[in-house]
């Protein structure tokens, strides 16, 4: 491969693991579907490509079809066991980051939310909400009409807004909120949680990787029973950890998170939706290879220093 089209490949390779994240919620899947086009753009008849961007969008987002169809990830689904994989702030697939719809289309809640979406639908509405592609130019990636392409926007964008609980927060906003949270969440006291939460508030949990299903809480009871049994440290959540963490605060996917860290290493993070200045979505996260990539990005932060030392 001659180096020009190496280097059209390479100033499309950030936009393209974007957009794979957002298709299939997970960073490791991402940089796999970008190798995989990089591969086809090889062997590709470079010289009828009128427009390289338009072909290599094309490419990828067909192979995250395949993949979001697969039996695997068909699997994955039904099972009830799939999260999407938290990424640290700053992160370059977390981008572009400009607008409200582009970042919500980003927030692990909208991840978790475009699951119930067909794998078109979810295609037709990340390269509109996320990437501002016209129509036309989604029938054609697509291989639909234009005016498929706007009821599979349309209906994607009814079903995402609609269960959608969670504000944009200011950063300093959020950070107070889970302050007063994590607070609360150590203090053994489940009305301090109670007072936090909405009425209608959820969490979500993988149970550290080790449930097979994920579990779901709903009503701000139980949920504050789930956070309070959580944040309750015992011998053996210290021996899961592989020590006592250290609880920091951040922002994950643009949304604020408690990470538990323990030796450099995030052995945890819950992520926070907040609604009216109360929290309506919790998710939380334990299994390594979701934290993965996560951790690679936590080893070269600067982080604030700890809310709590030791747990």
């Amino acid at each position: 491969m001659d180096s020009a089209a190496i280097h059209q490949f390479e100033a499309s390779r950030g936009r393209l693991a974007s957009l794979a994240y957002r298709l299939l919620g997970s960073a490791a899947d991402a940089e796999d579907a970008v190798q995989d086009t990089f591969l086809r753009w090889q062997t590709a008849d470079r010289e009828r490509v009128k427009v390289p961007e338009a072909w290599l969008t094309k490419a990828v987002t067909n192979l995250c079809l395949d993949r979001l169809r697969s039996a695997q990830a068909r699997h994955e689904r039904a099972a009830g066991a799939w999260l999407p994989e938290p990424l640290l702030q700053g992160d370059p697939m977390l981008g572009p980051a400009d607008t409200f719809e582009q970042r919500e289309s980003v927030s692990l809640a909208v991840l978790t939310l475009m699951e119930r979406l067909s794998p078109v639908e979810r295609a037709a509405y990340v390269l509109r909400e996320a990437f501002a592609y016209p129509h036309a130019e989604i029938a054609g990636i697509l291989d639909i009409t234009e005016s498929a392409s706007q009821q599979h926007v349309h209906r994607a964008r009814i079903r995402v807004t609609a269960e959608r609980r969670g504000d944009e927060v200011d950063p300093a906003s959020a950070r107070r909120i889970v302050e007063e949270f994590l607070a609360a969440a150590t203090s053994g006291r489940t009305d301090r949680l109670v007072a936090l939460l909405t009425d209608d508030a959820t969490a979500v949990s993988d149970g550290y990787g080790l449930a097979r299903r994920l579990l779901r809480y709903k009503t701000h009871e139980r949920v504050a029973s789930y956070v309070r049994a959580g944040f309750k440290p015992t011998p053996a959540k210290r021996r899961l950890a592989g020590g006592s963490p250290a609880f920091h605060i951040a922002l994950v996917n643009g949304s604020p998170a408690v990470l538990a860290v323990t030796d450099d290493r995030v052995v945890g993070a819950v992520a926070f939706e907040v609604s009216d200045g109360k929290v309506a979505y919790l998710l939380g996260i334990g299994a390594a290879d979701r934290l993965a990539r996560l951790n690679e990005a936590w080893r070269q932060h600067e982080p604030d220093a700890p809310v709590i030392n030791a747990w």
